[in-house]
């Protein structure tokens, strides 16, 4: 078994099932940490304020999903569409990940314990 802190995890734009094999001081086995639901907004009165209120959400959400991932060295990022994108550059823009080694993948709907068998897999573990 490695002994660096691994992370991956399934995103889209509405959640994001979070695996690691860490707590924040031991290399553990891969376990799922949580599931972080993004916020929401709606009924806005214009359409500025709903871009506001959308990328205010959003960074709320990265934020939840950064406390989870702290002390990784290694993040896989999967789901569907371009919120693995989206999310890597947003961790590579900020100084605590920039060194992060993050890889990315596919993947359509999946289940917490395939989101698990999905990132044990890719590390091999």
């Amino acid at each position: 078994m490695s002994d660096k802190k691994l992370a991956g995890l399934w995103i889209d734009g509405t959640k994001a099932i979070v695996v690691t094999n860490h707590d924040s001081q031991e290399v553990t086995e891969f376990a799922i940490v949580d599931t972080v639901k993004a916020e929401i907004q709606h009924g806005n009165s214009s359409e500025n304020a709903a871009n506001n209120a959308e990328q205010s959400n959003k960074l709320k959400f990265y934020k939840e999903i950064e406390k989870l991932i702290t002390n990784s060295t290694d993040l896989y990022v999967t789901g569907p569409g371009t919120s693995q994108e989206e999310l890597r550059n947003h961790l590579l823009e900020t100084a605590q990940y920039k060194n992060l080694n993050i890889k990315l993948g596919t993947d359509s709907q999946l289940s917490e314990q395939q989101v698990l068998e999905e990132v044990k897999s890719h590390f091999n573990a």
